[in-house]
């Protein structure tokens, strides 16, 4: 069985930095795995103009630079609203800086409250980013108090996505972090055009997970974990060799006070073991010669921009030994993820804390 695997360095197409003390906890763990990462605009105040994602970016590159990782590169979006205009989206195109925008139905998630109340009256926006090439980045749900949570995400794609892209046909499109069948068969049925993003957490965990045996604050994220057959379907997708699927973590962190309440905030936070969930995942179905294309090929190749290279650094992957035992979680020698983290003032629990790491993840910087 192979037991190492080396390529270079990837990129998170979906990732939450913060802002402020919490930024400087959270940055060095993505910056020293990932050369260049997506950045969502959902700050309070939201970044919505080229002014705010160029402060906001400056920000980040100091963090990183006081993390030891002065080489990662955020690529900036700004957060679609209802006042949006056209104009603003030349400008951030023009800059060179922002790589999207981002749609939130307005309270869909995390820090969405500003986000759009009604998509028709963003057409001359979206008709915009068309023209100069700014793709769309989707939190795809609705918000119908009438729909089940479980089905936000099928009924955005038939009543939101499709008459979106029928009307704005030349717009590129991300999908952002898929949870469900219809969902890859959604982007399936589409062109190039349209691409999606999946996280490591949708792919090896449902909503059983989250909620048998009690309730898992730590597990609750949106889109919400869905069914076992859905987990099994991003998985065929992630591991398909379809260039329209690719890496984007999604990686949010919240302070444990905010997630262990009676209205927890919703957010996985992935980041420091995110490639080594991925590996977990890819390897399950037998599939890791097929996880460099998802993480470090496809994204790149949707938002036109080059590939990393070896020379920009490498990364590796290796397998723990004896971390397929039956007995791995008795083994006190194995790595395991932190119970906890440090974040700004408070702490974070992360993803699948207390769990032995299969895999060891090591990256050589250019």
């Amino acid at each position: 069985m192979r037991a190492r695997w080396t390529m270079p360095r990837p990129d998170d197409w979906h990732l939450h930095l913060r802002d402020g003390d919490a930024l400087a906890s959270v940055v060095g763990a993505t910056a020293s795995v990932f050369r260049r990462a997506i950045v969502m605009p959902n700050l309070k105040p939201p970044v919505v103009d080229l002014a705010g994602a160029r402060a906001y970016r400056e920000r980040i590159q100091r963090a990183a630079r006081d993390a030891g990782q002065p080489g990662f590169e955020p690529l900036m979006t700004l957060y679609l609203t209802d006042r949006t205009s056209p104009q603003v989206i030349r400008e951030a195109q023009a800059s060179g800086l922002v790589y999207a925008c981002k749609l939130y139905p307005a309270g869909a998630t995390t820090n969405s409250d500003a986000g759009v109340t009604n998509i028709l009256g963003l057409d001359a926006v979206l008709q915009t980013m068309a023209e100069v090439g700014l793709p769309l980045l989707v939190h795809g749900e609705v918000v119908h108090a009438d729909t089940d949570i479980f089905d936000r995400e099928e009924r955005f794609l038939s009543e939101v996505l499709g008459p979106l892209i029928d009307r704005h046909p030349g717009l590129r499109v991300v999908l952002e972090h898929i949870t469900t069948r219809a969902a890859v068969a959604f982007v399936r049925a589409h062109d190039a055009g349209l691409g999606a993003t999946i996280t490591a957490h949708h792919l090896l965990a449902n909503r059983n997970d989250m909620l048998v045996g009690g309730i898992r604050p730590h597990l609750y994220c949106l889109p919400v974990l869905k069914r076992e057959e859905d987990r099994r379907a991003l998985l065929d997708a992630a591991t398909s060799d379809d260039a329209r699927f690719f890496l984007g973590t999604d990686s949010a962190p919240h302070r444990v006070e905010d997630k262990e309440s009676a209205c927890g905030c919703a957010g996985s936070y992935t980041a420091p073991w995110a490639m080594a969930l991925y590996a977990e995942a890819f390897d399950s179905v037998g599939r890791m010669d097929r996880l460099e294309a998802f993480a470090c090929q496809r994204g790149p190749d949707f938002y036109g921009l080059p590939r990393n290279t070896l020379a920009d650094g490498a990364l590796t992957i290796e397998r723990v030994a004896g971390a397929d035992d039956d007995q791995r979680k008795a083994d006190a020698t194995l790595p395991r993820i932190p119970a906890r983290l440090p974040f700004g003032r408070s702490e974070v629990v992360p993803f699948r804390a207390g769990a032995a790491l299969r895999f060891a993840v090591t990256c050589a910087a250019a």
